[in-house]
């Protein structure tokens, strides 16, 4: 086994090897249900780092795994060295042409926060602390996917650091085959240090949350279900079915509008119509307090969680979601999609024909609890039938899963090729790879 003790003069950034202090908090995941066992920690000062690190570990046979902030991790690390890029964190905002150029270690809350003044907007989805590179890479399904489409369909570049230790630049003109893999096939191709994408208008924010009591569902469904039918692309709705321990159940509405308040305000009328809210924090808002809306948490924790992708919203399927109490889970949520994420889409993901993504969550703090979440998913899927297409999307993958869940399997062809080509060494490796 390969002594990584002269690891440390290879890079300028922080490396922590399994004796040394702090490095087990240092591997951790975001998702801390995860188990993570890593050989070395590396916290890349800059993308001469970062390749310096990939340079190591293909001269002495290692693999390199690329983590921001941890999120996304699957366990899949036995024996690799951990890349940490969370400290490249250069951001420009070109207001004029409309794009970004964001290092690894971006967060979408930033994002958000330096293009709001201008009226732009990026392809963020629920949490403002999610790096916006590992969201991308793994096609990034966002509050305005329905209008834009996957936020990879907005990139027009990446900088990486190819399997051989080299810094390049891959665009749709200047490597295809890399450009394509990375918008959306995952990081099993390369290193990402920074990424290029166009930016939006997005002058005019609407959105917030509403809370019922659990008894409302079977209103707050069909409401869901009609105003989702005839829903322009600029609005987006999820509704969540809520079981919090120690409390009582409750269901609750989220929603964005690109545009006037009073024109929101119209298309979400029927669930105005639904008396007793708890709550209702709908409201005109800057972009950069997006993440508000879900309240997503912006700290660690254990989570277990399955998606799965709905080929309808018919009366059978509202009847099996409502036909007894989620928990032990913390949360279901049906997303609606539809819109620019069933066009087509030169991506490795391609179009979303199903009209919702329903999202099974819940706190795994036992054994015993673990296997009642697990059950309960299964059960609901079971129950569910032929309504659940069976694909996934890639960013929405749980530690059981595999990448081939989340492809077409001529998609998933290309991506293999790719990755024998480029990395027949397995010196980088994705959270999910697509050889697993």
């Amino acid at each position: 086994m390969t002594n990584l003790s002269n690891l440390r003069t290879a890079v300028r950034g922080r490396v922590l090897l399994t004796t040394d202090e702090g490095f087990d908090r240092a591997r951790l995941p975001w998702n801390r249900a995860v188990e993570q066992p890593v050989r070395a920690v590396v916290e890349a000062a800059d993308a001469d780092d970062v390749a310096a690190v990939v340079r190591y570990a293909r001269a002495n046979g290692l693999t390199v795994s690329v983590q921001p902030s941890g999120h996304g991790a699957s366990g899949d690390t036995e024996g690799v060295i951990l890349l940490r890029t969370s400290l490249l964190t250069d951001l420009h905002i070109d207001s004029f042409a409309r794009t970004a150029r964001a290092g690894a270690g971006v967060t979408w809350g930033t994002v958000l926060t330096e293009a709001g003044p201008y009226g732009l907007v990026g392809l963020a989805g629920s949490s403002p602390v999610v790096s916006v590179t590992g969201y991308t890479l793994g096609g990034g399904l966002s509050w305005f996917a329905r209008r834009y489409g996957w936020a990879a369909d907005s990139v027009t570049a990446f900088d990486v650091v190819t399997p051989d230790g080299e810094r390049v630049r891959a665009t749709a003109e200047s490597d295809a085959d890399l450009f394509w893999a990375l918008r959306g096939g995952g990081g099993d191709f390369a290193v990402v240090t920074a990424i290029e994408f166009d930016l939006h208008p997005g002058p005019d924010l609407y959105g917030g949350k509403v809370f019922w009591p659990g008894d409302r569902a079977p209103e707050v469904l069909r409401a869901f279900r009609d105003v989702t039918a005839e829903a322009p692309e600029e609005l987006s709705v999820w509704l969540d079915l809520v079981h919090f321990p120690g409390s009582e159940p409750m269901v609750s509405v989220e929603a964005t509008y690109l545009g006037r308040a009073a024109q929101a305000r119209e298309l979400l009328r029927p669930f105005d119509e639904i008396r007793g809210p708890l709550s209702d924090s709908r409201a005109v808002l800057p972009t950069a307090e997006l993440g508000s809306i879900s309240g997503d948490p912006t700290d660690p924790g254990p989570g277990r969680s399955r998606a799965e992708l709905l080929i309808g919203l018919d009366d059978l399927t509202v009847k099996t979601l409502l036909s007894e109490p989620i928990s032990p889970l913390l949360s279901l949520q049906l997303r609606h999609l539809g819109g620019a994420m069933a066009r087509p889409s030169d991506s490795p993901h391609g179009p979303i024909a199903e009209p919702y993504l329903m999202y099974l969550f819940g706190l795994p703090l036992t054994p015993e609890i673990t296997a009642a979440i697990i059950d309960k998913q299964q059960s609901l899927v079971d129950a569910l039938g032929t309504q659940v297409s069976g694909r996934k999307p890639f960013g929405f993958l749980n530690p059981a899963e595999s990448a081939a869940a989340a492809f077409e399997p001529q998609a998933l062809t290309r991506l293999r090729d790719i990755k024998r080509h480029r990395d027949p060494h397995g010196v980088v490796r994705s959270n999910f790879p697509v050889l697993g």
